[in-house]
Parts: structure tokens; C-alpha cells; sequence
């Protein structure tokens, strides 16, 4: 969940091409399922659950505008864990930005609800879609948006093999929050 108690900074992240990264499993009585029409309000439901947006309303506006035009992609690319009863707790998706003309393979959306944080959902998911991206999109950099309101997440995708990463081309269109970011992630480390 986010923790919006701590001051703001965007930060990208690369993870480079050919970087080993650490395989984390799914726990027992969870199971990885593709994204099927009709699964969007769970996506809603899951990224709500998070603080990412306000109301599912608004995550499904999101979803809508950001996935559905790529309806065959999706049904690759997004990913959700199941608890023992079919309940999809966590989702991630194996998603692209056009950046600079260049399709850039984009870890995104990664989020476990509150009730099941802590229990490896997190690590497992973006193990899984890692494995996703580099099927679908060959061995290349991959990326992916953070906040450090997610420094919890940050460390998960350092242990994927993902750095910051202060790239200008990422930078562009935003706020330049890479050193701000960087600082209040150095302090949140010394104060945990």
C-alpha cells in the first residue's frame, strides 16, 4: 500500500539487459492467471486497494484508456495471483511505453492488496512478469515508474535486478524527481 505519509518523488527504474534476476515462488494455495475479459474490475478493485486511485471508478477509466485499445496484448500481458478460492489478490502487467519512437518493455501497474502484503505475493508477481517481458519482448532494458510513497515495493524491485535510473529521455515530460527521490529513499533507509 502506499504510504503517503512520506514526502513525494517520482523515480524510474531500469533493469538492464542480460541482469540475473532472483526467482521468488508463489507461497501455497496461490496460482498466477493471464487477465481474461471481465477481469478489469478486479484490476480496479486491486489498484483502489492500494491508494493508486481514489475510487475503481477512476482505475477503470485508467484501465480502459491505457489497456483496452491493446486488447490481444493484454490477455499476455496481464497478470494476476489467485488466492485457493479464485480471488485475484495481486496483479502486474508486462506493458511497453513508446519513448523517443522506441518501444521500451515497462514493468507496470504492480500492486498486492493490503490484506495479503507480506506474504511474498509481491516478489512472486514480478518474478512471473520478468519472465513475461523477456518471452514476449526478447532480452532487452526493461523499466518501470515508481513513487516513494512504494519505497516497501522499491526494495522488491531492487532485488529484481532494477536500479534507479536518472535518464533524461525518462525525464522529459515530468518533474526531474530523480535526486529528490533519491534522497528521501536514503533517508527512509537510515530511519527503518
Amino acid at each position: 500500500m502506499l504510504d503517503k505519509s512520506v514526502p513525494y518523488a517520482s523515480l524510474y527504474m531500469r533493469r538492464e539487459a542480460g541482469v540475473t534476476a532472483a526467482s521468488f515462488p508463489l507461497p501455497d494455495g496461490y496460482g498466477f492467471a493471464l487477465y481474461k475479459d471481465g477481469d478489469e474490475s478486479d484490476w480496479a478493485r486491486i489498484e483502489t486497494s492500494v491508494l493508486e486511485f481514489d475510487s475503481e471508478f477512476a482505475a477503470l477509466m485508467r484501465f480502459t484508456e491505457t489497456f483496452m485499445p491493446f486488447a490481444e496484448e493484454l490477455r499476455k500481458r496481464c497478470l494476476f495471483i489467485e488466492d485457493s478460492n479464485g480471488r485475484k489478490t495481486a496483479t502486474a502487467t508486462a506493458w511497453w511505453l513508446n519513448i523517443d519512437g522506441q518501444r521500451r518493455p515497462w514493468l507496470h501497474w504492480v500492486a498486492v492488496e493490503p490484506r495479503n502484503q507480506g506474504l511474498g505475493l509481491g516478489k512472486a508477481i514480478v518474478s512471473r512478469v520478468i519472465e513475461l517481458m523477456t518471452e514476449l519482448d526478447g532480452e532487452a532494458d526493461f523499466y518501470l515508474s515508481t513513487q516513494t510513497w512504494s519505497y516497501k515495493a522499491i526494495e522488491i524491485y531492487k532485488a529484481h535486478g532494477f536500479q534507479p535510473t536518472d535518464e533524461k529521455k525518462l525525464y522529459k515530460n515530468r518533474k526531474k524527481d530523480y535526486k529528490k527521490a533519491i534522497k528521501i529513499l536514503a533517508r527512509l533507509k537510515r530511519e527503518k
